[in-house]
């Protein structure tokens, strides 16, 4: 008899430990969608005014080659054109014009593993997705596009074993091209506040720098993707901005082992000698050597080493940022 008991005991506990184990799998259940990786820049697409020179630019002069084009609907010409920059970064220019007029920037793109787990996180921290689920890209990816506080168009891709980018792994990787890694892209900030909490609080990104061309007023933060080494340059201005300055402030950033190599290199080639602009190594304000190059609308493509001068960090700037019209 006291055996029974006992036994009815321990199930009356084992019953209860169920019991209330099953609220939390069910608040577990309930839980908001954890953000997939963001493991690094998958492209930058800018948008020309000639698509030919365009292409002599990145071609001829930087050496990259064109690995896929995407036809305009009415098939009267290229609308994308796609140059390659290692097996898994590209650029894309857009034969159209801007309708940012004069932000030459179309959008910048992040790679990811799980496209439909990034489109519920978003929409689990309140960023309008666009239902598109399931549907890819005419290059063969499954893709999705959202806007950040600026309004520039951010895209998430997830690449697909049978995508153009896929099939061109180990491919139109001539030793022509200047670089072999896209190093980060920079784009215009017009709060900082909100930009961080777009790219920092949601999507994971990491800062690693601050720098400024001033020591009063803050230019730049660095953000790293949270699951890769690639990352964006947030350019602060005060507002209004002029039309010459898109250009210069939106630009894509290339990692080369030796900027002057770079000039060299450059200054050498047939194809370059009508590029009218002076090429000069320079130290920036984060320690490393760079050149900047514009392609034949202003944008500007910045080459730059990875390491300081000197080997050693550039402290962080604690300047403020500056003031405009959307603090």
């Amino acid at each position: 008899m006291k055996l029974l008991s006992k036994l009815l005991a321990q199930l009356t506990l084992a019953c209860g430990a169920l019991v209330v184990s099953l609220p939390a799998c069910a608040q577990s259940g309930d839980a908001a969608p954890r953000r997939p990786k963001i493991t690094g820049i998958s492209h930058v697409a800018f948008h020309v005014s000639d698509l030919a020179k365009a292409q002599h630019f990145w071609r001829d002069q930087l050496g990259f080659e064109q690995y896929f084009s995407l036809p305009k609907k009415d098939g009267s010409g290229t609308r994308i054109a796609f140059f390659k920059v290692n097996d898994r970064q590209h650029v894309e220019l857009f034969n159209e014009p801007s309708p940012r007029t004069p932000n030459m920037l179309a959008h910048v793109c992040f790679s990811t593993d799980d496209i439909e787990g990034m489109r519920a996180y978003l929409r689990s921290q309140d960023v309008p997705v666009a239902d598109s689920t399931g549907s890819k890209t005419r290059a063969g990816d499954y893709a999705f596009m959202v806007k950040d506080p600026d309004g520039m168009l951010v895209e998430f891709v997830q690449t697909l074993p049978d995508g153009v980018e896929a099939k061109a792994a180990g491919k139109f990787a001539p030793p022509s091209r200047v670089s072999s890694q896209i190093y980060h892209v920079g784009f215009t900030v017009g709060n900082s506040k909100k930009s961080m909490d777009f790219y920092g609080r949601i999507l994971g990104f990491q800062e690693t720098w601050r720098g400024g061309s001033n020591p009063d007023e803050l230019s730049w933060i660095n953000l790293r993707v949270p699951d890769g080494v690639d990352y964006i340059e947030l350019m602060l201005y005060r507002a209004p901005l002029r039309p010459d300055q898109y250009g210069t402030k939106n630009h894509v950033a290339l990692e080369v082992p030796d900027a002057a190599a770079v000039v060299a290199t450059l200054q050498g080639r047939t194809a370059f000698s009508d590029y009218a602009k002076p090429l000069a190594v320079q130290v920036g304000r984060n320690g490393k050597r760079q050149v900047n190059i514009f392609d034949p609308d202003g944008s500007r493509v910045e080459v730059m080493e990875p390491h300081t001068v000197d080997g050693k960090p550039v402290p962080s700037s604690k300047a403020p940022p500056p003031p405009n019209a959307y603090e």
